[in-house]
């Protein structure tokens, strides 16, 4: 059954008009509504598409995905008919590992490619996962993992309600990231700007800047002040610097 691409994009804002698109991936467990706020503070032209994943929000009853590769195919298949127009990727966390892999897929099925990669709080793809795995362990002993080694907020690990609804997502996530297995492909040509959170322990700088060698085209790498929650917590700075990149790319008069 094909994908339904406005279920994928639950608070896409339409510009007819658009000059651009730029579709927006969530953290672990999280969903699409982290994006709202941005739809009224891009440039003229740009269309923000918040993409949500199943298992979240609107989509809380379907069946979070679990791999990588089955997440790209059905996001391909989803995202494929607003391809018409340029576009620009933005993931933070596991959403950064997604845009990767996604545009790495739409260039082996000869799609176009888009005109800037924002990848945020994760490590170059390439590098070997130095977190410990978490997503095989029972609900008890990965809560006591989040709190420990990955700086979840204690308040989120505390509330039950709130642990019920997004815990099923959330593992789904460490899973997708646990199981990814990277492969070799040539660099993209279009630039690559990387966020980090100051105090992140899921990035170092050096690991942020290992992105370098997946461009051949302009990268810059900026460190935020923050945990790894820094797209909330400097939200208006990291806006600043992803609207900073935006304006030069040619479509929008830069």
């Amino acid at each position: 059954m094909p994908e339904d691409t406005a279920r994928w994009l639950s608070y896409r804002r339409e510009l007819p008009r658009a000059k651009l698109r730029l579709f927006c991936f969530p953290f672990g467990g999280g969903g699409a509504s982290i994006f709202i706020s941005w739809i009224n503070r891009m440039p003229e032209g740009v269309e923000v598409c918040p993409v949500q994943p199943p298992g979240r929000e609107n989509r809380f009853e379907e069946p979070p995905v679990t791999h990588l590769e089955q997440m790209v195919a059905r996001l391909t298949e989803a995202l494929a008919p607003l391809l018409d127009r340029p576009f620009a990727l933005f993931g933070h966390s596991v959403g950064a590992l997604t845009i990767f892999e996604l545009a790495r897929h739409f260039r082996r099925q000869g799609l176009p490619s888009p005109e800037w990669l924002f990848a945020s709080g994760h490590p170059s793809p390439d590098l070997p996962r130095r977190r410990p795995a978490v997503s095989h362990l029972a609900r008890p002993e990965l809560t006591e993992a989040l709190r420990e080694h990955f700086d979840v907020d204690p308040a989120l690990l505390a509330s039950e309600n709130l642990m019920d609804l997004i815990f099923p997502a959330l593992r789904a996530d460490y899973e997708l990231v646990e199981t990814y297995t990277y492969r070799e492909e040539p660099p993209f040509a279009c630039p690559i700007s990387v966020f980090g959170g100051s105090r992140d322990p899921e990035t170092t700088q050096n690991e942020l800047l290992a992105w370098r060698r997946h461009t051949t085209g302009p990268f810059r790498a900026q460190v935020l002040e923050g945990n790894h929650m820094f797209i909330q917590t400097s939200r208006d700075a990291l806006l600043g610097e992803v609207v900073r990149d935006l304006a030069r790319i040619p479509v929008l008069g830069a």
